[in-house]
């Protein structure tokens, strides 16, 4: 092939052969330098840009590109690419990489006659962020103050022509040619008013040039369905309740001398914002922000109880703008019949559920629209900043309340990506924002349309947001959904960031703000293939914290995604209660499983930790990292704090669920009662920071449904009120994701057992608060170090003599009994034989009566512990 001269305007070239595949596009400009094309063929090829709509690129211009290898630091860049065939573009040609990123671009190869052999699309991001990336991550965008004039500042070095539309008419905007951004200064009476952006550029998800209307991804006020943003100013005082500038953090969310960390030995409550109220008729604000405001409603009065025994932080499932959602009451639909009449095995009250849910109030919120403005349907009015100041207002009545606030955040997908009326980034910067794939498809692999942190002005987006939730909202702290989808370097420079805000200069302090999130690692960008990821391995030593599935699992049984539901482990009777699932192999093997579950239990205790070491169920002497957990590494922690404890949240089913399909049928309510009590201790007694899901210390139930994210309140609301019950029973869970445990689910959801009463539900809470304030008391469960908690951590007696299902564990002057069996059991730990311990006082004298019953025996080292009990005993 030979190689093609530049080619002026109105010469078109020849066009016979290939058209280009509908939002295909196999070649990649990474830099101003270099094109990768996968699946090009040998010899020359070029860039070619134009307005023409012909097969093979425009009448304009074209950048000639000539085989090349990738130099090792565009390698390293991006290690995805490393193995298509690479060019060169021709230096005589870069001066036209500016014009041609803001027109139709396709990249082809022609015979020596210029007839078109291939043609494909280009993906654009590595160039522009070569060419724009520096200067426009300095550049302050969205709604900008200065003395009460706002400046308007959007990033759209793509586009052809940006204008603002303010309050129904166009105002010009003016390109910066150096970053790419589009300005328009405004006046004081700006303030207040909707506008969009009117973005001319090329599209090719549909292969045309569009205007597209759309809103601005740094917005920080909407109106109602976010229609449009509004020209606000978050600094003004009329939007700042009674209060805030002078607002106090509770002693336990803020960073000291002693306590650099703040959430090393956190206990977070993870919360749904409507859950927690919409069924409360004790509230004044059933559903919104403000129902955090109502002291003596059931919900609050619970939280507070919670907080005084040794809760943290109350996590607050995604609260920033939602595309799923109708923001106006009266447009939200409701089922259409009455729930509570059929059976509490019926399949009547999911599809009546289902046909309203896609119009209903109700959503997890894992579906960002605007990441910085908080959502609309929990305003008391969603149309202007009334969810601003009420948003506000709910940090302080958990602040209040001695809670600190964590926002659940979800930067690594939108809800739409292309042309959807729905997608913003993309329909400002087309085919940037998203992360795309070999083919030029954008990935998929978090459920939803994902986003690129790895990209500049992504992970720009991405520090921004929080710096902003965190100084405009004094928000406590921040949990990042599918964190193993970001660079480690982007959550990084979100900790920097934060680090940076002092409450001299901003009014709070960043480094008090806690970070933790899913270090999942999967998808695209699994195995750092495209960048070393924000994932459990990777974020050990960052005072990062990443959940811990492991003795989760552990605890549980099985995965949450096992066929059969009722696949045992420690906390959920493998071997030593066994039911009658098929498949959980023999006897034998059974305890063999659940003596590793016992091991994998044990590190997560340690707080996940790689070099900690012990002797584990078969007699050797293994570090945590030694341990396996389905091929990986149980231990992956550096100290304790890097990772997060959990026996349940809201994915999968809630903890009571679980146990609901694994306990024997025949197990009493006081019985599943007590393994919920101990199968959360497992967590809450852990090193490092824990998490439990609102309502297990209540036995909630979601009626066994595994993924309640559109189930609405029906299936998803709290009950405060142990007289309205747990929300077992409400019928079958809905069909589309459950149906496959339909078989499992009906003879439980008619079992009275199943059904707990009031003395259950409050015997548990109470429990559960005990230990809570005995982790809250001892300082032997906040060991700063791996060394530390290897000095002062042991399980005297692990090794091939364990006994099946009991756990024993001393650490400091503590010793914890976990036992999981349905008898009484002794453990005698020969080495303290005729030192004194006794039960706890908080469980002596505690709720609990049965616990009440542990005892121990000072002549031989014996500690009895009854069953389905933990006890703590504490050296005197």
């Amino acid at each position: 092939m030979a190689l093609c001269a530049t080619v002026l305007p109105g010469a078109a070239p020849a066009t016979a052969g290939p058209a280009p595949e509908p939002g295909t596009a196999l070649a990649q400009w990474i830099d101003r330098d270099t094109v990768v094309w996968k699946g090009a063929g040998p010899g020359a090829a070029q860039l070619e840009f134009g307005p023409a709509d012909t097969a093979g690129g425009g009448r304009d211009g074209r950048l000639r590109l000539t085989p090349a290898t990738l130099t090792p630091a565009e390698r390293a860049a991006h290690p995805h690419l490393k193995t298509f065939p690479a060019f060169a573009v021709d230096p005589r040609d870069q001066h036209l990489a500016r014009t041609a990123l803001r027109d139709r671009l396709v990249a082809t190869q022609r015979t020596a006659d210029r007839m078109l052999r291939a043609v494909t699309g280009v993906q654009i991001p590595g160039v522009l962020d070569d060419l724009y990336g520096p200067a426009a991550e300095r550049a302050a965008l969205g709604p900008v103050f200065h003395r009460g004039r706002p400046t308007l500042s959007v990033w759209a070095p793509t586009a052809r022509t940006v204008a603002l539309e303010l309050d129904g008419r166009t105002v010009p905007m003016h390109r910066d040619d150096a970053s790419g951004v589009w300005r328009a200064r405004g006046e004081r009476d700006w303030a207040g008013k909707p506008y969009r952006y009117l973005v001319t550029v090329w599209a090719p998800s549909v292969r045309k040039t569009v205007t597209n209307k759309v809103t601005d991804p740094y917005s920080t006020a909407l109106t109602a369905d976010s229609a449009r943003s509004l020209v606000t100013d978050l600094a003004v005082p009329a939007l700042a309740p009674d209060g805030w500038d002078g607002l106090r953090k509770p002693a336990a969310v803020r960073a000291t001398a002693d306590r650099p960390d703040p959430l090393r030995n956190a206990r977070i409550q993870e919360l749904h914002i409507r859950d927690f109220s919409v069924e409360d008729p004790t509230s004044r604000h059933r559903g919104q922000y403000l129902a955090f405001t109502d002291r003596d409603s059931a919900g609050m009065r619970h939280l507070r109880k919670l907080a005084r025994t040794g809760t943290s932080y109350v996590h607050l499932l995604p609260a920033f703008d939602v595309g799923t959602v109708p923001e106006r009451r009266s447009d939200q639909a409701h089922p259409d019949c009455d729930l509570s009449s059929y059976a509490p095995d019926s399949d009547r009250q999911q599809s009546c559920v289902a046909a309203a849910a896609a119009k209903d109030a109700y959503n997890w919120g894992y579906d960002p629209l605007h990441y910085t403005v908080p959502e609309g349907s929990y305003a008391s009015d969603p149309d202007g900043t009334a969810r601003t100041v009420e948003f506000r207002r709910m940090v302080q009545g958990l602040n209040r309340t001695g809670l600190g606030a964590v926002m659940d955040v979800v930067y690594n997908h939108t809800v739409a990506a292309g042309q959807d009326p729905k997608s913003v980034l993309d329909r400002i910067v087309p085919g940037y924002y998203q992360r795309l794939l070999d083919d030029g498809g954008v990935a998929t692999s978090t459920c939803c349309s994902g986003t690129a942190p790895e990209h500049t002005m992504m992970g720009k987006l991405v520090v921004d947001s929080v710096v902003t939730w965190a100084k405009e909202y004094k928000v406590d702290g921040f949990r990042f959904d599918l964190m193993g989808h970001h660079p480690k370097a982007n959550i990084l420079a979100v900790r920097k960031a934060l680090d940076a805000l002092t409450p001299q200069k901003d009014g709070v302090d960043g480094k008090s703000v806690v970070l933790y999130g899913e270090g999942w690692n999967f998808g695209e960008a699994a195995d750092d293939a495209r960048f070393v990821q924000a994932t459990q391995k990777n974020m050990a030593g960052t005072g990062i914290a990443t959940f811990s599935d492991r003795a989760r699992d552990a605890v549980r049984g099985g995965s949450p995604f096992d066929a059969d539901p009722r696949v045992q482990g420690f906390a959920s009777g493998l071997y030593t209660d066994p039911n009658s699932a098929p498949g959980q192999g023999t006897p034998a093997e059974q305890r063999a499983r659940l003596l590793h579950y016992q091991d994998l239990v044990k590190v997560g205790l340690t707080g996940s930790l790689a070099d900690y070491t012990f002797t584990d169920t078969t007699g050797r002497r293994v570090k945590g990292s030694e341990v396996d957990y389905n091929g990986a590494p149980a231990g992956y922690a550096a100290d304790p704090g890097d990772a997060l404890a959990y026996a349940d949240a809201h994915d999968n089913e809630t903890l009571y669920d679980t146990l609901a399909f694994k306990l024997p049928e025949g197990t009493s309510a006081d019985d599943r009662a007590r393994m919920q009590v101990l199968a959360l201790a497992t967590a809450g007694l852990s090193q490092g920071p824990a998490l439990s899901q609102a309502g297990s210390d209540l036995l909630r139930s979601k009626s066994l449904d595994r993924n309640s994210y559109d189930s609405g309140d029906w299936y998803n609301a709290l009950h405060w009120n142990c007289a309205d019950g747990n929300g077992f029973g409400r019928g079958l869970p809905p069909a589309a994701d459950n149906k496959d445990k339909w078989l499992y689910a009906r003879p439980l959801l008619t079992d009275p057992a199943l059904r707990p009463d009031c003395a259950a539900i409050n015997a548990t809470s109470a429990a559960y608060r005990d230990l809570l304030r005995i982790h809250a008391t001892e300082p032997a469960f906040d060991l700063p170090t791996t060394a530390r908690v290897q000095s002062a951590l042991t399980f005297p007696l692990s090794g091939k003599d364990e006994t099946p299902g009991v756990l024993t564990m001393r650490v400091g002057d503590l010793v914890v009994v976990f036992n999981a069996t349905p008898q009484r059991q002794d453990q005698t730990v020969g080495a303290i034989a005729g030192e004194r311990y006794a039960l706890h006082p908080v469980q002596a004298h505690g709720a609990d009566r049965v616990t009440a019953t542990a005892s121990y025996a000072p002549a031989t080292g014996t500690f009895t512990v009854p069953a389905r009990t933990v006890a703590v005993f504490r050296h005197r």
